[in-house]
């Protein structure tokens, strides 16, 4: 009878964060050494999921006052998906740069190519049904596409600019 633990199983957001490595007996296979703090994957992910849900309140603001409540609902959720999408790419991405940095790039085409395809049928479906927030929903998720990108774009700026040499 063995008394050895059994193995951890561990999240994907422990393994973004390099909490994994506790305690742990494996070798190490030849890859590049890892930055310092692992965290530098995420650490722009509160800040965009901050400004997208200020957007989701802007975007349910103004499409009230444009339409009512129902291009409200269509421009609210139009940019909380846009949001979770966002968020979703980014927890990807740095998960597969935990895993193996070689992994990033199909990781990354894989997770555009079915959030694409799903939005783009969820808008197909809305506009099968006629639903009157689609279009509300439609320029919603142009906008926050737009602003989101920028946002993160900003961020990796920041990053650039922190780790030049002054």
């Amino acid at each position: 009878m063995s008394t050895t633990p059994p193995p951890r199983n561990y999240g994907v957001i422990a393994q973004i964060l390099g909490k994994d490595d506790e305690d742990d007996d494996r070798p190490l296979p030849d890859l590049p050494p890892l930055p310092e703090d692992p965290r530098w994957r995420i650490e722009h992910l509160p800040f965009v999921l901050a400004v997208g849900f200020a957007l989701v309140l802007c975007a349910a603001s103004a499409g009230f006052f444009a339409g009512g409540p129902v291009a409200a609902a269509g421009a609210a959720a139009g940019m909380l998906i846009v949001t979770i999408g966002i968020s979703m790419t980014t927890l990807a991405i740095a998960w597969a740069d935990v895993i193996r940095p070689e992994l990033v790039m199909p990781v990354g085409l894989a997770v555009y190519v079915i959030k694409f395809a799903l939005i783009a049928a969820l808008l197909l479906v809305v506009a099968d049904r006629g639903w009157a927030g689609g279009l509300p929903m439609a320029w919603s998720m142009a906008v926050g596409v737009v602003v989101l990108t920028g946002v993160q774009v900003m961020w990796l700026m920041r990053i650039a600019n922190r780790r030049l040499p002054s």
